[in-house]
């Protein structure tokens, strides 16, 4: 795993890094605040990031919604003195991967870290199929209804009208989409 660890701790940080390391795993990065920790995210675009909840300039929930926003790592792992039901709510609103409270059992922290990881990559993969589904309904709604226009407009069958959008998207080497939604912008000409 490439990790980054955002604790305004050093010792924190040093004591997580050495399990790491000792685990083979890398880390790519360490922050003290939030902040800089979406920055090296946005650099280093790690597996993994642990990140505390209290840090000074941007706390760990907002970090961590910003890290998931923006899909800078395939997983964050909260670790936290606080085990306050609020805190838990917030961390399950920012899209984290796991929760965890200080102090950590070594034991216990690399299996939580990989299994989290391995969720954090199955959710990512969710949103690209979903996206990719959503986009594909999308361009076949377009196709339809240009397809619907055409037939009204000009007596085409549903047939001759796919293959007229399929025909000009071949000639003029754009997707039938764009075909589409262009007749659709001028169905009143």
């Amino acid at each position: 795993m490439r990790v980054i660890i955002a604790d305004d701790e050093p010792i924190t940080r040093m004591d997580l890094k050495e399990m790491l390391e000792n685990e083979g795993h890398q880390v790519v990065g360490e922050a003290a605040d939030g902040f800089d920790a979406v920055e090296i995210c946005r650099s280093e675009q790690p597996d993994l990031v642990i990140m505390d909840v209290k840090m000074p300039l941007m706390d760990g929930l907002t970090a961590s919604q910003i890290v998931n926003e923006e899909q800078l790592a395939d997983a964050v792992v909260l670790l936290t003195a606080y085990s306050d039901r609020e805190f838990i709510e917030e961390a399950k609103k920012s899209g984290v991967s796991s929760y965890l409270v200080k102090p950590v059992d070594e034991r216990s922290f690399i299996p939580a870290l990989e299994i989290a990881l391995e969720r954090g990559r199955e959710m990512k993969k969710l949103k690209k199929d979903y996206n990719t589904i959503s986009q594909r309904l999308e361009n076949r709604t377009s196709i339809e209804q240009a397809k619907g226009v055409l037939m009204s407009r000009r007596g085409m069958t549903e047939q001759d009208a796919y293959d007229y959008i399929r025909k000009i998207s071949r000639t003029k080497n754009v997707s039938m989409k764009r075909v589409a939604d262009i007749i659709l912008m001028h169905r009143g000409d």
